[in-house]
């Protein structure tokens, strides 16, 4: 399902109880000094809000450093120390966005777990939209797509274009901007699910293997803030080999997935 503008009703009551007890924000980092204390500080402001809205009732961010190599390792430190709600994830040697974000979810103890990029690349307020749909729609997944690709260069929207519909064409999903980092989950999904990728196919497995388990996957709209500084290494030669392995690995393993009987569950 795809909600483009995400016109939902309101959210619940700031004095009501709120459905989700705890929301675990995480970043995997290599090398983001410039833009660390930025998405903390934005991070710490959104759950805020969403406290003070009724919409959540705790919070954490975690930081998953990648072994980096800059001084991103001691600004998150230091931010940790001036507040209990960041935590950091440390990797003794790099392991790439598929090892980060592993750690992540394992990390995260939340019942919500929202996973994005250090660099921002969606305006932080529209969690409160996201928390919504999947409250309304009794989504599993709440994955967001960019309106607007022009801004990070013709090469790259091209990559992504191709990529989307090598993704369908192979595993039949239907999801737009499928690499986007901006995934929120029930922390259930991870009960039956399990990420195998180390590399940057990572997102799409973690679709793939929801929608052929049956889970619920709501997409919706977003503008796009495209990196200023630092580097990216998504359209790299050995990201987009190590892509490819991990697709037809993954392809293999397609037929130990089955759906979920959500009847069982109560669901």
């Amino acid at each position: 399902m795809s909600i483009p503008n995400g016109r939902v009703p309101d959210g619940p009551n700031a004095s009501a109880s709120p459905e989700f007890t705890k929301l675990s924000i995480f970043y995997p980092m290599w090398n983001e000094e410039d833009y660390a204390a930025r998405a903390l500080k934005f991070g710490l402001r959104a759950c805020e809000d969403l406290i003070a809205a009724g919409e959540i009732g705790d919070y954490e961010l975690i930081v998953v450093d990648d072994a980096s190599t800059d001084r991103t390792p001691q600004i998150v430190d230091e931010l940790a120390r001036s507040d209990a709600h960041i935590r950091v994830v440390r990797h003794g040697v790099n392991r790439k966005l598929g090892g980060s974000m592993k750690t992540g979810f394992a990390a995260a103890t939340g019942d919500l777990i929202l996973y994005t990029d250090a660099d921002l690349p969606f305006d932080m307020s529209e969690l409160s939209r996201a928390l919504r749909l999947m409250r309304e729609y009794d989504a599993d997944i709440v994955s967001a797509y960019r309106f607007d690709r022009t801004g990070e260069g013709s090469l790259r929207a091209t990559y992504t274009v191709v990529y989307n519909a090598l993704i369908k064409l192979l595993f039949g999903v239907r999801v737009r901007d499928i690499n986007f980092a901006f995934k929120l989950c029930r922390a259930s999904v991870f009960d039956h699910l399990e990420l195998r990728s180390e590399g940057s196919f990572i997102d799409a497995e973690l679709v793939i293997r929801a929608s052929r388990m049956g889970l619920s996957i709501l997409q919706f709209g977003v503008d796009y803030f495209p990196r200023t500084r630092g580097e990216s290494t998504l359209s790299r030669p050995s990201v987009i080999v190590n892509i490819v392995q991990e697709m037809w690995a993954l392809r293999r393993d397609l037929s130990s997935i089955t759906p979920l009987d959500r009847t069982a569950q109560g669901d």
